[in-house]
């Protein structure tokens, strides 16, 4: 009797310890890309062309002679009081790559220390978004784990080549954790290299 209810309870405990395992490692889905042939035609790009890319640090090497994205990221926090208190972000920047049969968006504003933003990934007619961890040491890149409440992109076309002119526009909402809601919204644009 005392070996069965011994049993019992390492094999409830042994399920439970799977599941919570199981939950950690969750497979986030990608969504399905939007195509808007005009979008190139969008006021803000022709705005965006008007102003010099930004350089978030001294060192920099600028790559584009004129700003590559506008986006405004408003990350909103629970201060354990009861308060909500938000931050906003709009000095990100758009840079691209094309690995295999992938392509890496990323929309961040990396200053050389420490950054904060996402990496868009697109792949066989899909998306997937990683939100980039702010806390990381120079030259390292770390992502966090997030649970997307909504997210859609749209871009100019698809599929894309090496140097071709990419134009999107981003809306994701996420929770970081039960404390941290994040925003972000706006368009880029850049050349897939």
């Amino acid at each position: 009797m005392i070996k069965a209810f011994l049993f019992l309870i390492v094999s409830v405990l042994g399920l439970c310890f799977l599941s919570c395992k199981s939950e950690n490692n969750k497979i986030i889905q990608s969504e399905k890309i939007t195509v808007d042939k005009n979008l190139s035609k969008n006021d803000t790009f022709r705005i965006l062309s008007k102003y010099p890319e930004l350089k978030l640090f001294n060192s920099e090497k600028v790559e584009s002679a004129t700003r590559t994205a506008y986006i405004s990221q408003i990350s909103s926090f629970s201060d354990g009081y009861y308060h909500t208190r938000s931050v906003s972000f709009e000095d990100y920047k758009c840079k691209t790559e094309y690995k295999g049969d992938t392509i890496n968006i990323w929309l961040n504003n990396y200053n050389g220390y420490f950054g904060n933003g996402v990496l868009v990934k697109i792949f066989n007619d899909q998306f997937l978004i990683q939100d980039i961890d702010p806390k990381t040491l120079k030259g390292e890149i770390k992502f966090i784990n997030s649970h997307p409440v909504y997210q859609k992109l749209v871009l100019n076309k698809y599929p894309f080549q090496k140097n071709d002119s990419i134009y999107g526009f981003i809306d994701y909402k996420t929770t970081i954790d039960s404390l941290v809601a994040k925003n972000f919204k706006g368009y880029f644009r850049t050349k897939i290299k």
